[in-house]
């Protein structure tokens, strides 16, 4: 594995870091920590993300007859690392992150046709129906139901932490076709379009005071069989398929440096005593730690995009990156709040507020992080029996 850019990818690099420059707002204090955009942003993320279609940046590693450049998947990292590292608004993680990579392997000729090219345009906003009340990580327990009647399946139930849900056209979910087969093999993929009569959206406020997620009830929602996914029944392998896509998320590892670089700017300007923040050898080994995780945590990302790039179909390294760097910015979050103190707690807006408020924002989001996408205990079940091929 070589990791070394190109001349024509750190061209790139400065490129979209030019773009980024001048798109973005003066005084720029980025979207939410994790690349999701609230209602206060959201008009700046749909603009953004048809400035990135004019570029041809948006879906730039998808094939070009489903709308996208071609483009080399460490082109694509890039991008992601910029555009994250910068916190801009435009990225579509839903669409062409999780949902457009699942069509293109798995979808018929019909679902592409129908559904790539918006994605790819910027036009359509995806969101995921996986959880439910009842079922997280154990999320083959799930009781949303689709019954077969005639040429459309009848849904029925309900399901949490939809991001977008709010704002979406389609919703990709999994639902229970077979409730008397094993919990893993009654189950299908579905593509719904948001718009069916029968779909309730309620909205979810996180202790942050942002509102991404929703939970979404379905009463008799009737859904074409033409948007099945796969085969009916066994739409768990295409769901763990995508999940594999999110968990090998790009963007995480060049937030986290984003948020040293901030602390590490605060620390050198900073005095405690009388003296330079930066003098105290405990802040330093600290910084230097995390400096030292980040590298690991960005090796990792980039070990699972060179493996796409061959063709081959990261699992458990997928898992491996996810559970690391999750838990990685947990450690980096509390130590940015050791940094700064109390000044760590103000909110945006407030008078001595220090980075725009930002770490207070990390500390409040990244709780939720070893628990979205599988918990730690989910991955480290999975590098387990995957990876070192240990004993269920």
């Amino acid at each position: 594995m070589d990791f070394e850019f190109t001349e024509e990818e750190e061209a790139f690099r400065k490129e979209v870091c030019t773009f980024l420059k001048r798109e973005l707002p003066p005084h720029w204090r980025g979207t939410h920590p994790f690349g999701i955009v609230g209602p206060e942003h959201w008009e700046l993320e749909r603009e953004m993300r048809r400035k990135l279609v004019e570029k041809g940046w948006l879906a730039m590693s998808w094939p070009k007859e489903y709308g996208g450049l071609g483009a080399s998947l460490m082109k694509s990292l890039i991008f992601t690392e910029e555009m994250t590292y910068h916190s801009a608004p435009g990225r579509d993680i839903e669409g062409v992150g999780m949902i457009g990579p699942t069509l293109i392997l798995y979808g018929t000729e019909e679902q592409k046709r129908q559904h790539l090219g918006g994605i790819a345009r910027g036009e359509v906003v995806w969101c995921q129906g996986y959880s439910e009340p009842g079922s997280g990580s154990d999320l083959a327990s799930l009781q949303t139901r689709a019954v077969l009647d005639g040429d459309d399946y009848v849904i029925n139930g309900q399901k949490i932490w939809s991001t977008y849900a709010h704002h979406a056209d389609w919703m990709f979910l999994l639902a229970r076709t077979d409730p008397d087969t094993p919990k893993h093999k009654g189950i299908t993929f579905f593509l719904m379009n948001m718009k069916s009569p029968g779909i309730t959206v309620r909205p979810l406020v996180n202790m942050a005071n942002s509102h991404e997620f929703n939970e979404v009830f379905f009463d008799n929602v009737r859904v074409p069989k033409e948007n099945v996914v796969g085969d009916v029944n066994r739409g768990w392998y295409i769901g763990m398929a995508l999940l594999d896509f999110e968990r090998s998320a790009s963007n995480y590892s060049s937030m986290c440096r984003r948020y040293l670089d901030d602390v590490v700017q605060y620390v050198k300007e900073a005095r405690h005593n009388g003296k330079p923040l930066a003098e105290d050898p405990l802040v330093k080994n600290k910084l230097a730690k995390m400096a030292i995780e980040i590298e690991a945590a960005r090796l990792l990302t980039y070990r699972t995009v060179w493996m796409y790039s061959k063709g081959l179909t990261p699992n458990y390294e997928a898992s491996m990156s996810k559970l690391y760097v999750t838990e990685l910015i947990q450690r980096l979050a509390n130590t940015s709040m050791q940094m700064l103190g109390l000044y760590g707690q103000l909110e945006y807006g407030s008078p001595a507020v220090q980075i725009m408020g930002r770490i207070r924002d990390i500390y409040l989001h990244a709780a939720s992080l070893t628990l979205a996408a599988g918990t730690s205990e989910i991955q480290r079940s999975i590098i387990a029996t995957r990876g070192l091929e240990l004993p269920r």
